[in-house]
């Protein structure tokens, strides 16, 4: 029988595929996802089923509405009140929707849970909050900052993971062991395969079709659409050589660079960056594509990525159906959780509970 998995600011639905889809982990089957983003609930429901529900969930416990009974509760609190991009963290009230996450947990008797979160979570005083409640309520605790790329996404994407799970049973074997190596690791003797590169997620594609998602081919190339770039736009994408970023545009094109990258000689070195072939990607954002944004350019193609590259480079398979517009869309791939990094977690909290049931037996 599979284990029942509620998804709580579930997105598309990364962490669940990494849960039930058995070219990830399996095992599991999705019983409740909540999002308040209407598209990315229509999209968890193409992929999973019926049961997810467009919703506030702080809402959805105050008015005493049903939470289905399961095995692991697993989520992402909107994450922006603890990231480093996010000017005014400090007291951001998103900080605090761990509390309703942990409400789910004792409303739906769950054996285990499951926190994603964005990296800066790991050091914050939230992480001993969450701690101190999850101890509360009779569930230990281990965390970790991990890299997606460790475990099968062609993308360095870090991100903390905590794992609940009963007090005074064994400790799981966490952090989850790579299955992928860095280029310095296998250097160093690793016999794990390389980090998946962008080759190898997206070097299959042909050039982009349209502006717009298509109905009338099949996946991949539904998503594989472009942009209409102006006429600057392709000169100053035609200036940044295989590798480079802003400050190859500022020395082979000051004419058209802009005024404020020509005012700010230092800064990050990822804007309006091409990524690199045999590397894994960047962090794929919501708005991969502006090349503005970060190193979103093809890397040798002169235009942004498509949503279909985006959307492998997260680890979505081509038959994972997304619905909502372009812009939409963009945003569930790039809120995603990378399902390969689920599946490293999920085979955890598989253990958890099979570890449990035999205990019981």
């Amino acid at each position: 029988m599979a284990h029942r998995v509620i998804d709580l600011f579930s997105g598309a639905g990364g962490l669940t595929l990494g849960f039930t889809d058995g070219r990830f982990c399996g095992g599991f089957e999705s019983v409740w996802a909540v999002d308040r983003d209407a598209a990315a609930v229509a999209t968890h429901k193409l992929n999973f089923g019926p049961d997810a529900d467009c919703a506030d969930i702080e809402s959805w416990l105050a008015e005493g509405r049903p939470v289905p009974k399961a095995d692991v509760v697993v989520g992402g609190p909107p994450c922006q009140g603890f990231s480093l991009l996010n000017k005014n963290r400090a007291g951001d009230v998103r900080r605090a929707l761990w509390q309703p996450f942990m409400d789910v947990v004792a409303l739906s008797g769950a054996t285990a849970f499951v926190i994603e979160n964005v990296a800066e979570l790991k050091a914050s005083p939230e992480h001993d909050a969450i701690r101190a409640r999850a101890a509360a309520m009779g569930f230990d605790t281990v965390s970790a900052v991990l890299n997606a790329a460790d475990y099968g996404a062609p993308q360095t994407r870090k991100r903390m993971l905590m794992i609940g799970f009963p007090a005074r049973s064994a400790a799981p074997d966490f952090p989850p062991r790579p299955t992928y190596a860095s280029p310095k690791e296998r250097a160093a003797g690793s016999n794990l395969p390389a980090w998946r590169s962008v080759r190898d997620a997206v070097g299959d594609l042909p050039e982009p079709v349209g502006t717009d998602p298509r109905t009338d081919v099949a996946p991949p190339l539904d998503l594989h659409f472009g942009r209409s770039p102006t006429a600057v736009s392709m000169r100053r994408y035609r200036a940044v050589p295989p590798g480079g970023n802003r400050f190859d545009l500022q020395k082979n094109a000051p004419e058209i660079t802009p005024a404020c990258w020509l005012r700010k000689p230092s800064g990050g070195t990822d804007l309006f960056g091409r990524l690199w072939w045999d590397r894994p990607s960047v962090t794929i954002r919501t708005e991969f594509f502006k090349p503005e944004k970060g190193r979103y350019l093809h890397p040798e193609a002169h235009r942004p990525i498509t949503h279909r590259e985006a959307a492998r480079l997260m680890g979505f398979p081509d038959d994972f159906r997304f619905a909502g517009t372009k812009s939409e869309i963009a945003r569930q791939i790039g809120n995603a959780v990378p399902p390969h990094l689920g599946a490293a977690v999920a085979r955890i909290v598989k253990t958890i509970l099979e570890d449990k049931a035999r205990a019981a037996a």
